[in-house]
């Protein structure tokens, strides 16, 4: 009976290790404009709110999930937010690393002009620094709707689907 029960609790253990999360640092979305749109016109207010709803969203919908543990940036946030990420040679895993993530989760939104724009999503994995996954979905118009359909497309049929799926 004590054998049983020890043997039990030990396959429970090694299903509950094995069975942990991805640790995932979801850094802010950057935008890359190369519309004559925002050449002329600068920043557009708009855009800069769709951005910064990108992420919370994203960190949320994975979250709940229960296929990832979401990494709170907490003193590293700054830093972050300061850099680059797409052209800083890494810095999003070196952060990552600092807060003992498992993925650095990077993310842009490619502004071709105001009809069309596209959403990328990229995973890095912390301990090699080697990108393991990069996501994207055209979507046309620029408008709140469009943005989130688009990063929701990515969350349900990409990062979310199942591998097989995921990688059509």
């Amino acid at each position: 009976m004590l054998r049983s029960a020890l043997v039990l609790f030990l396959s429970m253990l090694a299903t509950a290790t094995m069975a942990a999360p991805p640790r995932a640092v979801v850094y802010d979305f950057e935008l890359i404009d190369t519309s004559l749109t925002g050449e002329m016109r600068g920043v557009n207010k708009q855009e800069t709110a769709r951005l910064a709803k990108l992420a919370p969203l994203l960190r949320e919908k994975l979250a709940a999930s229960g296929r990832y543990e979401i990494v709170d940036l907490g003193p590293e946030d700054a830093t972050a937010k300061a850099a680059n990420l797409q052209a800083c040679g890494g810095c999003d895993v070196a952060i990552a690393k600092k807060l003992d993530a498992d993925l650095s989760i990077t993310g842009t939104v490619q502004k071709v002009s105001e009809l069309i724009l596209n959403i990328n999503i990229y995973v890095r994995d912390v301990k090699t620094g080697g990108l393991t996954d990069a996501y994207s979905v055209d979507i046309r118009d620029n408008t709140d709707q469009s943005w989130a359909r688009g990063l929701d497309y990515l969350i349900r049929n990409r990062l979310l689907a199942e591998p097989e799926k995921a990688a059509q």
